[in-house]
């Protein structure tokens, strides 16, 4: 069992591993966990400890192959906690992430097993992030950002690159919620703007960054 501060860490440096092939270093550790590069170096040395990370000085941490087993269980409750408070208890999917952070640190694998079970096995979570599987298993997901469209195309709304609440509650207040279906009018020359065509009515005018941020799944 580990505590909710070494599980936080293990899921923080999981999340940098999945970004980048390079061992990550303590103060990208620390922005990502918000706290000072000092704490996390005492950290990295419990866990090192543990046989959670290897530890290279100059270099970074990765994670040993029993820290990313810890690391992927935390972040599959994390995303089946948010699943259940968006889908059961109408959650938006803007608050879910702070109250699934309190939940993930359950240690019941049983429960979280028929937590699982109680949604019907969710491949995805409210922002699109992909559910591990009871083994670890991620299923790759095969969608695109929004930018990436041409014009004339379409696609599912399906995720979310930028998980902040200003920006969820942004994309909500215009109607671009999952499963919205979205074709790209035009992509404006001048700032690469797009204007949008939602459930192929309301017309959206989109900047780059948002539409950079939303993820979608490709319609042939």
């Amino acid at each position: 069992m580990y505590s909710f501060t070494e599980e936080n860490y293990l899921k923080a440096i999981y999340k940098l591993q999945e970004q980048s092939s390079e061992a990550i270093n303590t103060n990208a550790i620390a922005i990502s966990i918000q706290t000072k590069a000092a704490s996390v170096t005492d950290m990295i040395k419990k866990l090192s400890e543990k046989k959670l990370l290897e530890y290279e000085k100059y270099k970074g941490v990765v994670l040993t192959e029993l820290g990313k087993k810890v690391a992927i269980e935390t972040v599959r409750k994390h995303r089946l906690w948010e699943t259940f408070l968006h889908n059961k208890l109408n959650f938006t999917w803007d608050a879910v992430h702070d109250i699934a952070e309190q939940l993930e640190h359950i240690q019941s694998q049983e429960l979280i097993d028929k937590l699982d079970d109680f949604l019907g096995f969710p491949s995805h979570d409210p922002h699109g992030d992909p559910i591990p599987g009871k083994n670890g298993e991620i299923k790759e997901s095969n969608f695109v950002i929004l930018s990436e469209l041409m014009e004339g195309e379409t696609g599912i709304i399906s995720g979310v690159v930028n998980h902040s609440s200003l920006f969820l509650k942004h994309l909500e207040s215009n109607e671009l919620i999952l499963g919205k279906r979205i074709m790209v009018e035009e992509v404006v020359a001048f700032d690469n703007s797009f204007q949008v065509k939602i459930e192929g009515k309301k017309i959206l005018q989109l900047s780059n960054e948002v539409a950079r941020n939303i993820l979608v799944k490709k319609m042939k």
